[in-house]
């Protein structure tokens, strides 16, 4: 199991086990990579939960059954954990109907995995990227998430492109010891040729391509479109108050049972996992982080961290640690905690002013010397 992977799982164990304060951190990017379908999350994460003390039992190795504990009640929401996306996630609801809807948003969460990856082969993205012809038709789901990137991809003038696969696999940021390669220029260059949304295009479900080599990769953006769903699943059968965990992505519907607001501790970057920069309190949003400092390695005294521009192929030259994007729409608040860590604070800060989301949603920069601050400021709490 690779060490992204242990953190978030710990991440997760530590919200179902302290509701109070939930903790939102960069987590990893979606890939799905080696986790099978569904890949349950015995063992580990089974510890971690345990240790904890609340109880939840994973998702077992039967695709047709999932184990939870809780009734729904107020005092006993239904709690489930697992691993999907290559990250532990958790799942906490309450309601009447709260183990129906539990089997039916876990059953949510195999089918994007089975739709939105990029790595898994049997995934529908992984075999549009391997496609013999260069238009195809697509599910619904990838051609809404593909539409949403594309969408940021534009917005941002390629600051974000979901079509930045071939560099990110010259990278390896997995290794425990933040050892790394960093790769040879000349093979930069050469991939980053294949870089370019505006070689996509979407009509429908149409999916056409001007080039064999251009390839998709959605994890910036997958956990928010996928917390989305779940949560438009979720509210359409009538549920009024849930936590949705991806990794650290935090999404919530509605309050507490009590009535009170979800606090969410926002994760200090570089530091322990217990470590909290600040707190938020929220009630039917979202809490996504991109940060610097989970996925990265260090070469000639260099840290080289997983966030590329995809304008350079390489590691974005950032002003920042953390970006923290609360919002109601979770996809966007993905897309643009990616964002804000390409452009940088002042960028960022106009990005969001020109493009009118000032109003809708809240930020917070973290440097690089831990300071932090919210904007637009008089919507900070």
């Amino acid at each position: 199991m690779n060490r992204r992977c242990k953190n978030s799982m710990i991440r997760a164990a530590a919200v179902l086990a302290a509701v109070p304060l939930l903790f939102t951190g960069c987590g990893a990017d979606f890939s799905a990579e080696g986790t099978g379908d569904g890949g349950s999350a015995a063992g580990p994460a089974g510890a971690a939960a345990e240790s904890a003390g609340n109880g939840v039992t994973e998702e077992t190795d039967d695709a047709d059954r999932i184990v939870m504990t809780g009734t729904g009640a107020a005092d006993d929401p239904v709690e489930w954990a697992g691993t999907y996306f290559d990250t532990a996630i958790s799942l906490m609801i309450y309601g009447d109907d709260a183990q129906a809807w539990m089997k039916s948003a876990v059953s949510i969460c195999r089918r994007m995995e089975n739709t939105l990856s990029a790595q898994k082969e049997t995934a529908e993205l992984y075999q549009v990227n391997h496609r013999h012809e260069q238009t195809v038709e697509v599910s619904d789901d990838l051609a809404a998430c593909i539409r949403e990137g594309l969408k940021y991809s534009e917005m941002s003038d390629g600051a974000f492109d979901i079509t930045i696969l071939p560099v990110k696999e010259l990278w390896d940021f997995e290794s425990g010891d933040h050892e790394g390669k960093v790769p040879d220029d000349e093979d930069i260059r050469e991939q980053l040729k294949k870089v370019d949304y505006t070689q996509v295009h979407l009509d429908g479900n149409q999916l056409s391509f001007d080039s064999s080599d251009t390839m998709i990769d959605l994890g910036g953006i997958a956990k928010g479109y996928i917390s989305g769903k779940l949560k438009d699943y979720l509210k359409k059968e009538g549920c009024t108050s849930a936590l949705i965990n991806l990794g650290g992505n935090i999404s919530t519907i509605g309050t507490k049972p009590d009535g009170s607001a979800w606090n969410v501790g926002i994760q200090k970057p570089f530091d322990s996992r217990g470590e909290v920069l600040t707190t938020v309190r929220v009630s039917d949003e979202s809490v996504i982080s991109s940060g610097i400092y989970e996925r990265y390695f260090k070469s000639g005294g260099k840290l080289y961290h997983h966030i590329l521009d995809p304008r350079t192929g390489k590691p974005a030259e950032t002003d920042l640690d953390q970006v923290t994007v609360v919002g109601e729409d979770d996809a966007a608040g993905d897309a643009l905690a990616t964002i804000g860590i390409v452009l940088g604070k002042e960028k960022t800060e106009q990005f969001l002013s020109d493009h009118g989301l000032a109003d809708s949603v809240r930020v917070l920069f973290t440097d690089r010397n831990l300071d932090y601050t919210w904007y637009p400021q008089e919507n900070s709490e």
